[in-house]
């Protein structure tokens, strides 16, 4: 269980063993992320393939697009996000809301900004294994209000994978995972816990906190540290004025050979190639590709 307080708790706290920013870069259709994961300092880590911070307005956005081999979690902090599918599944995701997708054996969807204004949030993409690549397209979806929330000791976490300070998600990680947003108040402490065997990190979205060392320098927004060995991590919220809010994500490593190809991660060049092979001619997971198209689409080719 996750606990705010005494660092007696932790018997091998976790500390930070590399850091960096995440820079703006162009994605989609005129949009914007800052990539961390995913990009050429960091490649993959095992078992996140990609973590975007986006920031898009219409026109821009994410059309008519493929994935197979993985999941994306998309957690909206402004704004709001409209999404569709080949298999007729729709909807606008708001502020606060989470969804959980599963590709698995193949899916086309669009992400496209809904009303005025710009969207932020994040996107996670979480490897599955050699034995779930080819599953069934699933989605779990969370409304901001349904998100399980827990709060002492001026620590507040949204938990939308895993457990924190008592407070559990529903969501089911075919790959293990656990995924906490966490706010804490001017001077707040907290400590919390993570299976020893999982690669860990966390990602600042406002304020600055000391990870790791109470003696560590503050990290502000935009920056992804990497979590060394340990049983659990250690932040401090040293400003006497200001919050800081950022992500913590665990994951188990799944140890297996990683063959990527934009939105296509497989286990092997050969699988890949299969792939490419199965979107192109609309088989073996893809047979929808071949007539559908998005309503945004189809409104922007009229």
């Amino acid at each position: 269980m996750a606990e705010t307080g005494h660092p007696c708790a932790l018997h091998k706290p976790r500390l930070v063993v590399r850091k960096f920013q995440a820079r703006p870069q162009r994605e989609g259709e005129g949009a914007v992320v800052r990539r961390s994961i995913g990009r050429f300092e960091l490649k993959y880590f095992d078992p996140f393939l990609v973590l975007d911070e986006f920031s898009v307005a219409a026109p821009a956005g994410f059309p008519d697009h493929p994935h197979r081999g993985f999941e994306t979690v998309t957690y909206m902090l402004e704004g709001a996000v409209k999404h569709e599918d080949f298999e007729g599944h729709k909807g606008t995701i708001m502020a606060g809301d989470l969804q959980w997708m599963t590709a698995g054996k193949g899916i086309v969807h669009s992400e496209m900004p809904a009303g005025q204004g710009t969207a932020k949030g994040l996107q996670l993409w979480i490897n599955l294994s050699s034995n779930d690549k080819m599953i069934e397209p699933r989605y779990q979806e969370l409304q901001g209000k349904d998100i399980a929330r827990a709060a002492g000791n001026g620590v507040d976490v949204r938990v939308i994978a895993g457990e924190s300070m008592g407070a559990r998600s529903p969501v089911y990680t075919r790959t293990p995972t656990m995924y906490l947003d966490f706010t804490m108040k001017p001077s707040a402490h907290l400590w919390q816990p993570i299976p020893e065997s999982w690669n860990a990190f966390a990602y600042v979205l406002e304020g600055e906190a000391a990870f790791g060392s109470e003696k560590a320098a503050p990290v502000g927004p935009h920056n992804l540290l990497l979590l060394g060995g340990g049983d659990g991590v250690e932040v401090w919220n040293r400003s006497p004025a200001k919050a800081v809010r950022f992500l913590l994500v665990a994951g188990e490593p799944l140890g297996e050979p990683v063959a990527q190809l934009g939105p296509f991660v497989m286990n092997t060049e050969e699988e890949i190639d299969r792939t490419i092979d199965d979107f192109e001619y609309c088989v073996n997971g893809f047979e929808k590709a071949k007539w559908w198209r998005s309503e945004s689409t189809v409104v922007t080719e009229g």
